[in-house]
């Protein structure tokens, strides 16, 4: 899921949504499910985690929060909900997919990708 929880811009979200339906070089798109409610408004990610079904089963909670949603390259939050447990990192929206489908199929761990961020701690693929 992508949980927006900063509602200061809906010219801003709509730019998200195109920028997560828009395919890489390679085709390949995050399979994720957008989340627009306000009752999300503000949450922070330890208390986005504590929300989701117990029987959740995705390796990863996005939000797009205030500085996501501030930058034009969306830079996303994302939580590791299998190896460290509420570990952060953030992603631009147009390298989501990378994240999200090598988590899903366990062909790469959070950590990898945490390892590969740039100096201001977003991770722009590899």
């Amino acid at each position: 899921m992508v949980v927006r929880t900063d509602f200061s811009s809906d010219a801003a979200w709509e730019n998200l949504r195109l920028a997560l339906s828009s395919p890489s070089e390679d085709d390949f798109l995050p399979n994720v499910e957008l989340v627009s409610d306000r009752r999300f408004a503000g949450m922070t990610s330890a208390e986005a985690v504590t929300l989701l079904p117990a029987d959740h089963q995705h390796p990863i909670l996005v939000l797009a929060d205030a500085t996501a949603l501030a930058s034009e390259e969306f830079p996303l939050l994302v939580v590791d909900l299998r190896e460290e447990h509420g570990r952060c990192l953030r992603v631009v929206a147009s390298e989501l997919w990378g994240i999200e489908n090598n988590l899903s199929i366990s062909n790469m761990d959070f950590r990898e990708f945490a390892a590969a961020v740039d100096a201001d701690g977003v991770h722009r693929g590899f």
